[in-house]
């Protein structure tokens, strides 16, 4: 056999080790893991991939008839995928901090693997859809128990009611310290404005309160 002949058919070996795109430039001091939450379909694939700058590893599987009866799809009748393990990415925010992005499962069948996700993250952004506002309580409850710092991002869905953020806030019972913004998942621009949000808030509670004299 002629195995010159075959490399020449099978093309160079790709380089080895990571793309270009996915090297950390080597200005970059500091990491912080962040966790994207919220309930079933709000949004969560699509906010990772839309503000990731690396191509985002999903871990999406096609809906089946084992979830019938197990899976509330009230509100997401025609939604075909599911995330069941995480979803991952990066973004820089300057030249100094980088934010990799977990987002979690919605389902709450899934809702074991949150503990390992959420090891080290400094904090949260927790997405909402005003069709299916009851589908945040659990979340935010559990992130009130882990001590977890978040913000509250209402994400923009075409047929979605629109409501006062007033109103909103006292539905979920939020105090007036948690940030509370707008938001569509799709949008890079607003995704990143609300990772902004998340990390200004992150400095305001690791702020030094200077003692009064």
């Amino acid at each position: 056999m002629d195995y010159r002949s075959s490399e020449a058919l099978l093309g160079p070996e790709p380089p080895a080790g990571p793309r270009g795109e996915d090297v950390l430039p080597p200005s970059v001091s500091a990491a912080v893991k962040v966790v994207i939450v919220g309930g079933f379909g709000v949004g969560k694939t699509t906010m990772v991939g839309s503000v990731s700058e690396i191509r985002p590893l999903t871990t999406e599987e096609t809906m089946t008839q084992a979830g019938a009866g197990v899976d509330d799809l009230a509100g997401v009748e025609d939604k075909t995928e599911t995330t069941v393990a995480m979803d991952f990415g990066r973004i820089s925010l300057n030249d100094r901090l980088v934010l990799y992005l977990f987002g979690t499962p919605g389902q709450e069948r899934f809702w074991f693997l949150w503990d390992g996700l959420f090891e080290g993250a400094l904090g949260a952004v927790v997405l909402i859809d005003t069709r299916r506002l009851e589908v945040s309580f659990d979340v935010i409850g559990r992130l009130e128990e882990r001590a977890v710092p978040f913000v509250v991002a209402v994400n923009a869905f075409p047929d979605a009611p629109v409501h006062p953020m007033a109103q909103l806030r006292a539905a979920m019972d939020l105090p007036d310290s948690v940030p509370m913004i707008d938001c569509d998942a799709r949008d890079r621009g607003s995704s990143r404005d609300t990772l902004l949000t998340l990390v200004r808030h992150l400095r305001s509670l690791t702020a030094v309160t200077p003692e009064t004299p």
